[in-house]
């Protein structure tokens, strides 16, 4: 593995996450975003996670000055491409917008670039021929808050070749993930294939008025051990994104369940902006819900 300087496409939440956290590890990187205004945006999300590197990993003034002097902005994809070693794509999870994305970047990164997508939802055999270089393609799937949760999910498809897949696990290790390989094609990828049903069993049982968010999450931490329940993850996750799964599932599957989730979902929480741990307000206040209290677990 080789791999000196890489792209990142895509400056949202999770594509400045990825970006810095590359940097943070000594690699050269380029963020890609759409124009100068989202940029900037990156900028102050990066600027921000300067603070929380130092609070939750101790890294020094020095260290994230250093990991942010490491990352250059384009709006020009070409230019933001011309050496990629690796390529991260971390952009919106719609299909015919990653599908352009591929086909124009197939025409300009160079020959030795490999092209990774973050997907959470979508397949790399999905994309694989719009990237013009199926063999140079996989999955490598971040979890938010990387720095702290540090998984790299990574995902081949049919077309991947091996030497590709095992200098993809090589990275993801360099740049401090624990990295969990993934054999075969897994909508959801292991960790939302196990976390899904978890959240969705959580919010049923909410819709069903069988108890209210703090006692399933008691439940979840008690007797597993557990440093969050289902609802303070969905507060992480943020309801909105909550939301739009449901109303999705409710779409796909006709389930009136899922259809009367989605209208709790925007009636009791978004519509009165408690987004989640984002906004301050979720399924619990912060910056101090009562899950962290140390007696919220006790008989």
């Amino acid at each position: 593995m080789d791999y000196k300087n890489i792209t990142v496409a895509g400056s949202g939440v999770l594509g400045s996450q990825i970006a810095f956290q590359i940097a943070f590890k000594g690699f050269n990187v380029n963020v890609y975003d759409i124009n100068d205004e989202v940029l900037d945006r990156a900028k102050e999300r990066m600027t921000k996670l300067k603070q929380r590197y130092q609070e939750d990993l101790g890294a020094t003034q020095e260290e994230v000055d250093a990991a942010y002097k490491r990352i250059s902005f384009f709006s020009d994809l070409a230019e933001a491409t011309a050496d990629a070693d690796l390529i991260i794509e971390a952009i919106p999870e719609v299909v015919q917008i990653k599908s352009n994305f591929y086909k124009e970047l197939a025409k300009i990164a160079p020959e030795k670039t490999i092209f990774a997508s973050n997907s959470s939802t979508l397949l790399p055999s999905q994309f694989a021929e719009a990237t013009g270089r199926p063999q140079k393609f996989l999955n490598l799937h971040f979890a938010n808050e990387i720095w702290k949760n540090n998984t790299a999910e990574i995902m081949k498809h049919p077309g991947t070749d091996d030497k590709v897949f095992e200098e993809v696990i090589a990275f993801a290790k360099a740049i401090g993930m624990v990295a969990l390989p993934l054999q075969k094609e897994q909508p959801g990828y292991i960790l939302n294939s196990l976390l899904v049903p978890l959240l969705d069993a959580a919010q049923m049982l909410l819709l069903k008025e069988v108890a209210d968010p703090e006692t399933i999450d008691k439940t979840w931490m008690v007797a597993t051990g557990a440093p969050m329940g289902p609802f303070a993850i969905l507060d992480v996750v943020g309801i909105t994104t909550a939301y739009n799964i449901t109303l999705a599932k409710a779409e796909a599957t006709g389930d009136p369940d899922y259809k009367k989730l989605a209208d709790l979902l925007k009636t009791e929480y978004i519509d009165k902006g408690k987004l989640g741990r984002g906004t301050g307000e979720g399924f619990y206040k912060y910056p101090n819900p009562p899950f962290m209290n140390p007696d919220f677990i006790k008989a």
